[in-house]
């Protein structure tokens, strides 16, 4: 191994300076044979494996160079092989050039040959023209008079003799220029433009016939609506010429595809093509001749009935008449539906982009919507068959039925608005009549405007769906915002007419003030029906058309009613007012007055409050209990009563159980005529009792227990309103009010849930004294 690392290291300095790369890979492998090396013989007693470790590696070695040496062999004889046929390629290009200069000598020398073959082909051309010319001489000659009988067809309408006279025209003008074509491609060269020139003088007439015969062709097939009910005889030579040339367009075709032939000018005229544009050009031409003018109002409907029956009539006539004059592949009723579609499209559209009235706009989308595909029209089970409907698509598009929607919507808002407008200026009109106002066959007060209100939004709503629920809903949307308009203004007059009354109570012009009150609130609740049953007829999927707050027309209703019912509490604490400063006074302790008085007065009101619809009967008849417990208390508190001893207050107490007797009386016989009224739950009449009993109370030592079951049932009471309470008593010593008012701020129970504050609305007159004591309750 020693001998042999010699060797190699006498050599490498020779080898790296031809490869460097097998000086870094020795240097790697004896690396990398050192450390597996040292971990293999890393213990004196593995060195009795080295023979074993050693025979393996120069196996392992020796296979190796085996397989280097094939690799090597095999790499030499392929590079042999390619030696060798190198060798004999470059023995067959010198042969092939060989040949190719002896063929060059030889076509050199036959150029004299040459010269007299070309005076040949001269000659031979020479004679080819002249024997074109010479045999098309007849058809030359006979141009002018074939192009002149053709003309003389064509102008009587003999459409297929004139049709095959233009076919040898144009066979016997193909054949001439094809003939030069090929006589100009034997002499080497190709057809000169002197000689398209000059055949295409001798056809001038041709293309003039062609044009002719079209122009015919078309107006017979644009009248071949007319003609089918009279003479289909030339509707049926104009399909059979149009057959013929599209027969002619597919062989030309083909010839020029098979390398033939090449096209004649003017070819292919795909006729077929323009058979089906100028029949929906004759379609459309009923359209056009409609204007603005013609179907403004009312006869925009009778223009698109009219529509309805031309087209269905036409429909027939092609199905029954036509649709057997043309081949099966025309199919020529679905293409009449295509057309009389397409063209029914356009005209919508145009119509659709006037300044339409709601009137007009229903007319366009019923006819659209319904008529066009019902069984009357589109719809027919006859035409069903011919054309699937929905390769059609729709008359108008989406956002066009919506665009008609939203602009009939806000036609009839306009109209909706306008009306409601009037029909308030008419109520607010009847308010100021000398007489009482409407009563229905309950009695219950009303007047024209919930009527006409209600007429017209229902009827818009009917009308609206019968073009269909959408729009039915946005018409419910758009009648709702407009109640709701119209109830803020009704609550605005309500005000007003409310003002003009207080400006002058006695005006005669006013004497049936709170009967119209009282109507205005009965009218409120016929609308709140009506506004509810539009609100359940909308659909629960949609979603409002307007992009503001959707419309809440019951809350404008609720606050137009609290408006009137307050004006009626206003009126009856104005009629009452004359009576209450009497109340709790030293003359009314002894003769009570004042009380039946306003017992007639209060018995009048409620009288006229059963003239109002329910729920709002019974709010009127507690709002008017609890104005008279408040006043009465009111009254109370103004301490024009106080009593000196046991005795008065002992007759305060029982005038005060008298007179809260005489109001329950009312009230009690006013619920026994009418079985729907039924006292409050919360009824602010037994305050009066509870009162009367504090105040009768002879022991003052129990006034800390009374005050405490005053506060449980009224825990809104304050401090003032007990403090007065204690003063009417006239015998409640400074201790003893100190304590109750502490036991009254130290209790001061929560409002409970449903609970209505009743001395929140009772106010204590301030006090009249000028200063007070510093008292440890003041402080």
């Amino acid at each position: 191994m020693s001998a042999g690392n010699q060797k190699n290291g006498g050599d490498k300095p020779k080898e790296a300076a031809v490869w460097p790369e097998v000086e870094r890979a020795e240097c790697l492998a004896r690396g990398a044979a050192l450390k597996w090396a040292s971990g293999v013989f890393c213990r004196p007693e593995h060195l009795e494996r080295l023979s074993q470790y050693k025979k393996r590696e120069s196996q392992r070695t020796a296979s190796i160079h085996t397989r280097l040496k094939s690799m090597v062999q095999s790499y030499l004889e392929g590079v042999g092989w390619g030696l060798e046929q190198l060798r004999e390629a470059r023995d067959e290009l010198r042969e092939v050039s060989l040949t190719l200069k002896e063929a060059g000598l030889e076509s050199d020398g036959n150029t004299d040959c040459l010269a007299s073959l070309e005076k040949l082909r001269e000659v031979s051309v020479d004679h080819r023209q002249l024997f074109t010319t010479v045999s098309n001489l007849p058809r030359l000659y006979a141009i002018r008079s074939m192009v002149l009988e053709t003309e003389r067809l064509v102008e009587s309408r003999r459409l297929l003799e004139a049709h095959a006279r233009l076919m040898d025209l144009e066979r016997w003008q193909d054949d001439i220029l094809w003939q030069l074509h090929g006589a100009a491609g034997t002499a080497g060269g190709s057809l000169s433009s002197e000689d398209t020139e000059l055949v295409a003088k001798y056809f001038s007439g041709v293309g003039q016939l062609v044009d002719a015969l079209g122009k015919e062709l078309w107006a017979v097939v644009s009248s071949s609506l007319a003609l089918a009910r009279q003479n289909p005889t030339p509707f049926v030579s104009a399909v059979r010429i149009v057959e013929r040339e599209e027969a002619l367009d597919r062989a030309l075709l083909a010839e020029r595809g098979g390398g033939g032939r090449p096209l004649p000018a003017g070819r292919p005229r795909c006729w077929k093509a323009c058979f089906f544009q100028v029949l929906e050009e004759a379609v459309s031409a009923r359209f056009r001749s409609v204007s603005y003018l013609h179907t403004r109002g009312p006869g925009l409907a009778g223009h698109l009935s009219a529509l309805q029956h031309a087209v269905m009539a036409d429909l027939a006539t092609v199905r029954h008449l036509l649709e057997h004059c043309v081949p099966p592949h025309y199919q020529l009723t679905a293409a009449y539906l295509r057309a009389s579609h397409r063209c029914l499209q356009t005209h919508l559209a145009q119509v659709s982009s006037w300044d339409l009235e709601s009137g007009e706009i229903f007319a366009v989308l019923n006819w659209v919507l319904h008529i066009y595909n019902s069984p009357d029209m589109m719809g027919h089970p006859e035409l069903v068959t011919e054309l699937d409907r929905s390769q059609l698509g729709p008359l108008i598009s989406t956002e066009g039925v919506e665009q008609l929607q939203s602009k009939y919507v806000q036609s009839v808002r306009k109209s909706v608005s306008e009306w409601m407008h009037k029909a308030l200026q008419v109520e607010l009109q009847d308010w100021q009549r000398d007489q009482e106002p409407d009563s229905d066959h309950e009695g219950f007060y009303h007047t024209s405007l919930p009527t006409i209100i209600t007429q017209m939004l229902e009827e818009n709503a009917r009308v609206a769906l019968m073009i269909g629920e959408s729009l039915r809903d946005q018409t419910i949307q758009m009648g709702l915002y407009e109640v709701e308009n119209l109830l803020n203004r009704f609550r605005e007059a309500l005000v007003e007419f409310g003002k003009e009354h207080r400006r002058d109570p006695t005006n005669n012009k006013n004497k049936f003030y709170l009967h119209y009150l009282l109507a205005s609130i009965s009218n409120c609740i016929i609308l709140k029906k009506s506004t509810e049953s539009l609100q359940q007829q909308q659909s629960s999927r949609f979603s409002g058309m307007f992009s503001r707050t959707p419309p809440n027309p019951l809350a404008a209703l609720d606050r137009a009613v609290r408006r009137a019912c307050r004006l009626v509490m206003d009126q009856l604490l104005l009629e009452v007012q004359p009576f209450l400063p009497g109340l709790l006074t030293r003359p009314w302790l002894v003769q009570g007055d004042p009380v039946p008085k306003l017992c007639g007065v209060l018995e009048s009101h409620l009288d006229l409050y059963g003239r109002v619809r329910p729920p709002c009967r019974q709010r009127l008849q507690e709002e008017a209990q609890w104005l008279m417990v408040v006043e009465y208390v009111q009254a109370l508190m103004q301490k024009k009563l106080v009593c000196r001893s046991s005795e008065e207050r002992r007759q305060l107490a029982q005038q005060m159980i008298l007179d809260d007797q005489l109001l329950r009386e009312v009230f009690h016989s006013l619920s026994q005529q009418d079985s729907e009224v039924s006292l409050p739950e919360v009824n602010p009449l037994a305050l009066l009792p509870v009162l009367a009993d504090f105040i009768r109370l002879k022991d003052p030592g129990m006034l800390t227990l009374e005050v405490s079951g005053l506060a449980a049932k009224y825990p809104d009471i304050s401090e003032e309103h007990v403090s007065v309470l204690l003063d009417v008593r006239g015998d409640v010593s400074r201790d003893i009010r100190w304590a109750v008012l502490d036991l009254l701020e130290q209790s001061a129970p929560p409002l409970p849930a449903g609970y209505r504050p009743i001395f929140t609305d009772i106010l204590v007159p301030p006090s009249t004294l000028a200063f007070c004591l510093p008292t440890a309750k003041c402080a």
